[in-house]
């Protein structure tokens, strides 16, 4: 059995940082200046994205350039900041609605991001979802 580069990549990260699939990703619509740390940018998430930074749920910040890209999260006992610097290319951004600081991705969408894969050329097939 083959298995594709984004499939091998989930498992390599997720094994990496401890991001799963059950948790909420929300990336910040504004370029962030990569010189902020833990503090600044759990400012940015509580002023700017109206979200609650110690709810386990992950925090992306891209900067102008979308050569970096830093994700933010609380676990049990702390923050934790995962940063990545391209040294070629630039992390695509997902589509944001009219008027929002914030677009929630999937799991499988970050992994695309992380990985340079184009999000337009992606067509997903159905999948059952179980209700909230």
């Amino acid at each position: 059995r083959r298995c594709c580069l984004p499939c091998r990549t989930v498992d390599i990260v997720a094994a990496m940082i401890g991001f799963t699939s059950s948790q909420r990703y929300f990336v910040y619509r504004s370029c962030t200046d990569m010189r902020k740390s833990f503090d600044s940018l759990c400012a940015l998430v509580s002023a700017q994205m109206k979200r609650n930074f110690m709810s386990g749920d992950v925090f992306i910040f891209l900067n102008r350039d979308r050569n970096r890209i830093k994700l933010l999260v609380w676990d049990r006992s702390g923050f934790v900041i995962w940063y990545k610097r391209l040294e070629e290319g630039t992390f695509e951004l997902p589509q944001f609605a009219e008027g929002v600081q914030d677009a929630e991705v999937k799991w499988e969408r970050l992994v695309m991001i992380l990985e340079g894969i184009q999000l337009g050329s992606v067509k997903e097939r159905k999948r059952y979802a179980r209700g909230a």
